[in-house]
Formats: C-alpha cells, sequence, structure tokens
C-alpha cells in the first residue's frame, strides 16, 4: 500500500483532479444555450435570387445562390446579435429607417381603397384650386425707346407704318403663343400677365410695364380658367386623392399608437436658452 503511495503517477493523478476541481468552482463561463433558430426558407432563397436576376438580368447558378444564402445568413446573425446588444439604440439612421417602414404600412392601406368616379368627383369638387387649369393669354408687344411718347408708334402700328423710329430693340419674343402666368411673368417679369390679362382683345394698348422697359400690347385671345372635367384628368385627381387619404390614415394610425403611450413632454419654453 505505501509502495503504491509513493507512486509519482499516482501523484499526478491526484493532482490534476485537483486542478480540474479548482478550475470548475472558480470558472464564471456561462453555460451553453440552446441556439437560436435562424432558418433561410426556400422563399428567402427565391427572393434572394429574383434580386440577383433583377441586377444583373440573368438567374445566378447554384453556386452563387450558395453565396447568397451565406452573406444572408451573415447578415442575419450580425443584425440579431446587434439588436441584441442594443446597438440600434440611439442611431439616427436606424430610428430614421423603423419609422419610415412604419409610415409605409399605415399609408399602404390607401392603395387598397376603390377609387370610384363619386369618389372622385367629390374630392375635385372639394379641392378646385389644386385641379384648375390657369387662364391663358395670347398676345404681341412691342417695347418702347426709353422715354418715347407711344402715340407715335401706337399710331404706326395701327396703320402699318415703320416701327424703327419708335421701337426699341429687343431679344423678347414679339408674338407669344396662349400661355399661362407663369410663362408670361417668367418671360417678362413678375406682374406683367396681370396687366396685359386686364386689356381688351384687338388694339394696341399701353404702355405695360415689364422688368426691361415699357411695352405696346395686342392681346390677341383670351383663355379663362377652368376646371376640367374628372374624365379628362381623373388620373392626376386619383393620385392627389390617394395622397390626401394616405396622410389621413397615417394622422389616424398614429393617434391609435401615440394613445398607447403616457406621453410627457417638456415645456418647450424651459429647454430654450435664456
Amino acid at each position: 500500500m505505501k509502495a503504491i503511495l509513493r507512486e509519482p503517477l499516482l501523484h499526478f493523478l491526484v493532482l490534476g483532479a485537483g486542478v480540474f476541481a479548482l478550475f470548475a468552482v472558480l470558472d464564471d463561463t456561462p453555460p451553453p444555450v440552446a441556439a437560436t433558430r435562424l432558418e433561410v426558407t426556400d422563399g428567402d432563397a427565391t427572393r434572394l435570387a429574383r434580386q440577383f436576376e433583377a441586377t444583373w438580368r440573368r438567374p445566378p447558378t447554384e453556386d452563387e445562390i450558395a453565396v447568397l444564402i451565406d452573406a444572408h445568413i451573415r447578415e442575419e446573425v450580425l443584425v440579431r446579435e446587434a439588436v441584441a446588444l442594443g446597438l440600434d439604440r440611439d442611431d439616427s439612421v436606424v430610428r430614421q429607417r423603423l419609422v419610415q417602414k412604419m409610415i409605409f404600412l399605415t399609408e399602404s392601406g390607401a392603395d387598397a381603397v376603390d377609387a370610384t368616379d363619386a369618389v372622385l368627383t367629390t374630392h375635385l369638387e372639394a379641392h378646385p384650386e389644386r385641379f384648375a387649369r390657369p387662364g391663358m393669354v395670347a398676345f404681341e408687344q412691342v417695347m418702347l425707346r426709353d422715354g418715347a411718347d407711344p402715340e407715335p408708334l401706337r399710331v404706326a402700328l395701327r396703320t402699318g407704318d415703320d416701327t424703327d423710329a419708335f421701337a426699341a430693340p429687343s431679344l423678347l419674343p414679339e408674338r407669344l403663343p396662349p400661355s399661362p402666368p407663369t410663362v408670361i411673368d417668367g418671360t417678362f417679369g413678375a406682374g406683367f400677365h396681370a396687366q396685359v390679362s386686364a386689356l381688351a382683345p384687338g388694339g394696341w394698348a399701353g404702355p405695360v410695364h415689364s422688368a426691361y422697359g415699357r411695352h405696346l400690347v395686342r392681346v390677341l385671345s383670351v383663355v379663362p380658367p377652368r376646371l376640367p372635367p374628372l374624365a379628362e384628368i381623373r388620373d392626376m385627381v386619383e393620385r392627389d386623392w390617394r395622397a390626401t387619404v394616405r396622410a389621413r390614415l397615417a394622422e389616424e394610425r398614429f393617434a391609435v399608437l401615440a394613445a398607447r403611450y403616457d406621453i410627457v413632454r417638456p415645456d418647450p419654453a424651459a429647454v430654450l436658452p435664456e
């Protein structure tokens, strides 16, 4: 028995057992936990293949699909771990993206609503200013020389005589086809359309003042503002109606979501520097 106790191998075994026992007591490594399931479905793979084909204009090979799946798994693992660590918090880019997705989910309901003619007619009648076509004016113009009396030029224009002695050279168009206010004021300066549209068609009138000087103007035709019928602008009315519905649904949905919270707000005056 004493011989056995003096065996070096026995001493080694006892010492090793003691070391393992001490390590077991001091080791603070958490026990392994069950792995969270991460499954890439056939639908996921199909979506990846379609994205590849949309980009490269051809279907992927089997090897390329395998690479896409590996990349998807890598992305999913990193995203889940980032969320678990709270890295998505206080990130303005992530927060904005989440807000955009919530808005998209809320507003997508508007696309499912039928846009009947009755609904669109009601919308058109409720918001005529959004769809009214502006009045248009067609006219001729001649610019006066600085300080010149307009009457000689008016007479020359009426009789068909030479106007070179009275008219100033100009790069402005001598005749404008039926044009809306934006085009007229964009060409001659702000306020020119209002002056021209107040003239009676037929004779040479003025002087009318532009950003460039004084003009004699002959109005050729006037097209009054009008509200087109629904059949003429149905697509435009439907787009505007759906945008209005989306905005309303977004506000209503937000009110429901916000009601789940006890919202405490600071006094704006208290956060402003004195």
